[in-house]
């Protein structure tokens, strides 16, 4: 085992993947034990991009995103390359950000003239105005990045905003695809529904993409021999697993 607490033995996890999960692990981003989500569930893991807070670890984030960017446009052959990357606010903004300017190192000629964009909470009255930081979103296609999607409220608030501004929305990329249906009322009821993002697909027809998945934080604790938190993760999986 390395000292950052990952198994690089036999490692079925992709190496950027490896490497952003060493330092979710290493800065405390990604911690095992008992949270309460704002749906109410108990969860057995928790993930926060703000602790992303220093130059190393958003550059690590921000190749993740990039890799995962490059594989998922390499993958939709659909998706065109994104004139704008759009941070919503506030965890996606430093996202957005720090992703382009890995992605640009990646493929200056590809990537340097893609723009950023961000809204604000708040409408500004005064200055230039308006809802957006950065690049305007007309007729361009936007490209999403985002932390994590429970319940897909921030997804849809965000797609209305692209289209308010002009703009469309071509894919959706997010740090951590919880891979958990949608809550409900009577939320542990064996109902199958599907995830935030399997709806966001199925309503606007927008595709998604993660850098990490729950399948890749069990495959983690696996190869990590921690069957107690592995054991707990399965059992959330089998309790809320998405029908998508």
């Amino acid at each position: 085992m390395s000292p950052d607490g990952i198994n690089n033995h036999g490692a079925s996890i992709p190496g950027f993947k490896r490497e952003f999960l060493h330092s979710c692990l290493s800065a405390n981003v990604l911690t095992f034990g008992t949270y309460t989500l704002k749906s109410g569930r108990q969860s057995p893991y928790f993930f926060n991009a703000g602790s992303f807070h220093d130059a190393n670890l958003l550059s690590a984030i921000a190749t993740a995103y990039a890799h995962t960017i490059v594989n998922f446009l390499d993958t939709n052959h659909q998706v065109p390359c994104p004139d704008t990357l759009f941070g919503p606010a506030y965890k996606g903004i430093p996202l957005a950000c720090c992703t382009l300017l890995e992605l640009r190192r990646i493929d200056p000629i590809k990537w340097g003239k893609v723009k950023y964009s961000f809204n604000r909470k708040e409408k500004k009255d005064h200055g230039e105005g308006g809802g957006l930081v950065g690049a305007g979103l007309r007729d361009a296609n936007v490209l999403v990045i985002d932390d994590v999607i429970t319940a897909g409220t921030a997804m849809r608030e965000t797609i209305e905003i692209v289209k308010r501004e002009g703009g469309k929305v071509v894919g959706f990329v997010v740090a951590v695809d919880r891979m958990e249906k949608i809550p409900s009322a009577t939320d542990d009821d064996g109902v199958p529904r599907p995830s935030a993002m399997g709806q966001i697909r199925k309503e606007y027809g927008v595709p998604t993409a993660s850098i990490v998945t729950l399948e890749d934080l069990i495959e983690l604790l696996r190869q990590n021999g921690d069957e107690t938190d592995m054991d707990r993760l399965k059992d959330y999986r089998r309790r809320y697993l998405a029908s998508d």
